[in-house]
């Protein structure tokens, strides 16, 4: 009896007190909703492991990556209505136990390659209400235990499916979605895997217009359609994109669906002949430039006065007005100075006078 007791005894005691491998797990909630933060708070407890900053002013720049890897313990985050622009790659690489993300409401534009690296244990990835337009399906690939994607409210028309999605339940209405050819391996995807695509009547075509009353799932396609995705052409990479080009997949990239995409031809010829004009335009100013520059230097006549000297039939100038200017001058010492005026015209007498011939010598000879 004393046995039993103790027995007893012991069992009680051991259900009184707490299993250490439940303590290990048991969660540690943190809640900053609305404290208009601009970064992740690096005081908390680092062994947290639910985190909600929703709707505050977090941007998830560099510094809020190097405070995320202090809470490696994390098995939810939620940055719901915040300010983020841009997933960068390695923003969540430290947080290798976590299960669920939702950064929905925020203004999300680029999710670069890698953003998703490091996160081999999510679950859920809400990415809901953003302004992507583009989506890389490889950024996908390191989450290998994806159950739930969640893309509803973005601006996305057109979505590859990678190879390794296993996903078993996915959110896409609310996106401009183009139901050409280019949607064909999303549909075909959503029919054949197990995935289950939530509000399918909400999620419809956009474009084109006689397929608008369609959701993504059952909506129809051309003869071509079906016909370029069964033939070998999809086992060539260059075909199956002259193929997806030609049938408005890169409409769905830029947002124009109406329009087939202009190529790269046409800017490279524009290229060329801006090139040949400068090019043309800085060889003629090179040979002008010093032709007109000596034009301009030797233009310097200007009109003539008329106190300045008149020409004579002899080639000579003279200032006749000069002779009266000069103050209280008689009428003979006019005359010299006339005379010394006139001895510095040259005699034409035919011949040519050469400075370097002695004029003394040749008088002593005659």
């Amino acid at each position: 009896m004393k046995v039993t007791g103790i027995t007893a005894s012991l069992w009680l005691l051991s259900m009184l007190l707490p299993d250490k491998s439940q303590t290990s797990t048991t969660e540690i909630k943190c809640n900053f909703t609305e404290k208009k933060y601009y970064l992740i708070p690096a005081n908390i407890n680092k062994d947290v492991t639910i985190l909600d900053l929703s709707y505050n002013q977090i941007t998830l720049n560099v510094t809020d990556t190097k405070v995320l890897q202090q809470y490696s313990s994390l098995s939810e985050l939620y940055l719901i209505g915040n300010k983020v622009t841009i997933l960068y790659k390695n923003s969540f690489h430290s947080l290798s136990n976590l299960e669920i993300l939702n950064i929905c409401n925020n203004s999300i534009s680029v999710i670069q390659q890698d953003a998703f690296i490091g996160l081999h244990k999510l679950k859920e990835l809400h990415v809901c209400q953003n302004h992507i337009s583009q989506l890389n399906p490889d950024v996908f690939v390191p989450l290998k235990n994806l159950k739930f994607l969640n893309l509803q409210g973005n601006s996305i028309s057109y979505l590859d499916v990678p190879q390794l999605f296993h996903l078993e339940l996915i959110i896409l209405y609310g996106n401009p979605w183009n139901c050409s050819c280019s949607l064909y391996n999303l549909q075909r995807w959503l029919n054949t895997s197990n995935v289950t695509l939530e509000n399918e009547n909400m999620t419809t075509c956009n474009y084109p217009d006689t397929q608008q009353k369609y959701n993504i799932k059952t909506a129809p396609y051309a003869a071509e359609c079906t016909s370029i995705f069964t033939s070998p052409v999809m086992g060539d990479p260059d075909l199956y994109f002259q193929f997806i080009t030609n049938n408005g997949s890169l409409n769905n990239l830029t947002g124009n669906s109406e329009h087939e995409p202009l190529g790269k031809s046409w800017a490279f010829l524009v290229g060329v002949v801006i090139t040949v004009l400068i090019t043309s335009f800085l060889i003629y100013m090179a040979i002008k430039c010093p032709v007109w520059y000596n034009l301009l230097v030797s233009y310097n006549h200007h009109r003539l006065e008329e106190h300045e000297a008149e020409t004579y039939e002899d080639g000579s100038t003279a200032n006749p007005t000069s002779l009266s200017e000069i103050p209280d001058a008689n009428p003979a010492d006019t005359t010299v100075i006339f005379e010394q005026l006139h001895s510095f015209v040259i005699d034409d007498d035919g011949f040519i006078e050469d400075k370097y011939i002695d004029t003394h010598e040749i008088r002593e000879e005659n």
